[in-house]
């Protein structure tokens, strides 16, 4: 059944190319795969993978849509931040970052946005 199945996000981009450049300069993945409909699929741990795809879409969502667990969140964002990825900041009800970092009872996590303002997000569980 599924819940035994490897699972594959699904990423929207509104212009592939500046999509794979971002996934290759800030993020140090390539792709494994490209395919000639315009997207780029991208293999991480475990049997993990992402798709980027080609659509008008891209950077309509308020919402996260795809994030890593680590085991040192300080570490990979100054990884990034020298990529020149830039963390977002929130204040919300229920949640505050200083200085990128949301830190709670379950962890800490951070939120980014790719080339496509796609929101996506590093966490390491307490």
């Amino acid at each position: 059944m599924l819940k035994d199945s490897n699972i594959m996000a699904v990423l929207p981009a509104k212009d592939i190319y500046r999509a794979m450049e971002f996934y290759r300069d800030k993020m140090g993945i390539e792709p494994a795969e490209t395919m000639e409909d315009g997207s780029a699929l991208y293999r991480c741990s475990q049997g993990t993978s992402f798709l980027v795809y080609q659509t008008d879409n891209a950077g309509t969502a308020k919402n996260t849509q795809m994030g890593w667990e680590t085991d040192n969140i300080e570490r990979e964002m100054e990884e990034l931040r020298g990529r020149g990825v830039v963390f977002e900041e929130y204040d919300f009800p229920g949640l505050k970052t200083e200085n990128g970092i949301a830190t709670s009872d379950w962890g800490k996590a951070s939120w980014f946005l790719d080339s496509e303002g796609n929101i996506l997000n590093i966490s390491q569980r307490a």
